[in-house]
């Protein structure tokens, strides 16, 4: 629908065209993971003693998902030089989603996502796959939306509004096929109702504040979309509705859809003007390169959560001070939901009626989500108690700007930012240039033999993986607390069963973007 996608070579090039806490201060040694008493000679489900894993097994697995894009210099790639993506489920399947795209019409501009999903993945899978399209409706010019309409209404081909860049095992096409166009259809058509009115705001709005608000609206508006088309669903179902074979079990289910949910962290470039939207507690850093070579770790987002005095006070100020002591409990949503805004989960958003309609009526697609999800919240009194409102950041980059790191909690709960900046940057830095060793005056072929030992041992490490996602990833689950990576540690993670590895960790998504080239 709407859209295509390049093929996927390894590093192919287009030819188109936390933790839950933020440190201020330097970050803290990383604190070392337990393992269960007795876990290195643990007998799975063989119940034999599990055999040690050898590099080429850690590294498939690492680099299983791992996706590198390489975009021509020139305006179409509005100043992004390329990226790195990787993923590494904990769930299976896997909860996180990741989206990369470059905007065809209009001014363009190019789209990068991560979605961490919760209570299933049917949500996180189904925003990945639509809300970039929903930012190019709100994006586009009103001509250009009048020239779709009336390719549709003539039963003419409609151009593509996004070139995807995909991996082959992300998912393709688009989520729930005729009521996705339809919503979306819908979405344009308005924009087109109201063209006079924003016409005249258009002409008052600075461009950065443009494109802020069509952020904001295309994120309010597909969540406004999946509720609507769960509740359309739900309008069709009779009571205590049995359904079809395999009915309740489709991802795409529009109620399915609604009763999980998912976060958010949206990253949009435009001829050197980054705007990052941010819904929940995902994040993006931005690495920059000062003057003296070191590198600093600037976030761009908050979270939205109950670690956010600001965010906390936010939701207490909705709801009377009668419920202040139930809106937050034990840092969670009604004492459930850990972030205070999310696509779907509509437990935390439609009224008390509408709900136990979905309870009475649909107990197939009850039993297909989470344990979690299949009863109303406690002290449910004054809904809707969750956003799908992102806040949005604009960042002009500057050419000290050198990469942004887009990434799930999972990663910034083994990981601080700044140690995330330190180790892509490195690794820049060592993929485009090998300084020569210069002796100095007095030195020794000892101390000279010492530094060329080092070098080999630093250059083997940063060369290990050219792609800065899985070098992030090697590094978070085996990291000696030295800055280096312990293989034994990242074996045993790696090699922990999903029953067990989700008590570890959660499933981790990263994209780098690469924005200027490392000063040579």
């Amino acid at each position: 629908m709407l859209g295509r996608t390049g093929t996927f070579s390894g590093r192919c090039r287009f030819e188109l065209q936390q933790s839950c806490h933020s440190f201020s201060s330097a970050p803290p040694e990383l604190l070392r993971l337990h393992y269960p008493a007795g876990s290195e000679s643990r007998k799975y489900r063989t119940g034999k003693e599990a055999e040690p894993m050898s590099p080429a097994q850690i590294n498939r697995i690492l680099k299983a998902n791992e996706y590198s894009q390489t975009l021509p210099r020139g305006p179409a790639s509005h100043g992004i030089l390329g990226f790195h993506s990787n993923m590494l489920p904990s769930n299976h399947p896997s909860e996180d989603r990741r989206s990369s795209a470059t905007c065809l019409p209009g001014r363009g501009g190019v789209l990068f996502g991560v979605f961490d999903g919760h209570a299933g993945t049917s949500c996180a899978r189904a925003v990945s796959q639509r809300l970039f399209y929903y930012i190019a409706v709100a994006t586009l010019p009103l001509r250009t939306l009048a020239e779709l309409e009336r390719a549709v209404e003539e039963e003419r081909a409609v151009p593509p509004l996004l070139e995807w860049h995909k991996h082959p095992q992300d998912h393709n096409g688009t989520d729930g096929g005729a009521n996705s166009f339809h919503s979306l259809r819908n979405y344009w058509q308005e924009r087109l109702q109201g063209e006079e009115e924003e016409e005249e705001e258009e002409e008052e709005e600075e461009d950065g504040c443009r494109l802020t608000s069509a952020l904001v609206n295309a994120f309010r508006r597909l969540d406004y979309d999946l509720s609507v088309e769960a509740q359309v669903h739900l309008s069709m179902s009779s009571p205590r509705r049995v359904s079809l074979p395999g009915e309740a079990l489709s991802l795409s289910s529009p109620l399915r859809v609604a009763l999980s949910g998912c976060t958010a962290c949206v990253a949009h470039v435009s001829k050197g003007v980054l705007h990052v939207a941010n819904l929940g507690d995902s994040r993006a850093v931005l690495g920059v390169k000062e003057p003296n070579g070191s590198w600093s770790a600037v976030s761009l987002t908050n979270d939205h959560n109950a670690q956010n005095p600001d965010e906390l006070q936010r939701i207490l100020g909705e709801h009377p001070p009668s419920e202040r002591k139930t809106v937050v409990r034990h840092d969670r949503l009604l004492g459930l939901l850990l972030p205070f805004r999310a696509f779907g989960d509509v437990r935390f958003k439609w009224g008390a009626e509408m709900l136990s309609r979905v309870y009475e009526t649909r107990p197939d697609v009850l039993t297909a989500v989470s344990e979690a999800s299949r009863t109303q919240p406690p002290h449910y009194l004054t809904p809707p108690y969750l956003s799908a409102e992102p806040e949005v950041t604009l960042h002009r980059i500057g050419p000290a700007d050198k990469f942004l790191v887009l990434a799930t909690d999972g990663l910034w709960e083994l990981m601080h930012r700044q140690t995330v900046v330190q180790l892509v940057g490195e690794q820049l830095t060592g993929l485009h240039q090998q300084r020569p060793i210069i002796p100095g005056v007095g030195t020794t072929l000892g101390s000279l033999q010492r530094l060329l030992l080092e070098r080999k041992g630093w250059v083997l490490s940063v060369l290990e993986d050219q792609n800065g996602a899985t070098h992030l990833l090697r590094h978070a689950l085996g990291d000696d607390g030295y800055g280096a990576v312990a293989p034994n540690r990242l074996a045993k993670m790696l090699s922990l069963p999903p029953e067990v590895a989700r008590r570890y960790r959660d499933d981790i998504t990263i994209t780098v973007i690469h924005l200027n080239e490392p000063d040579l």
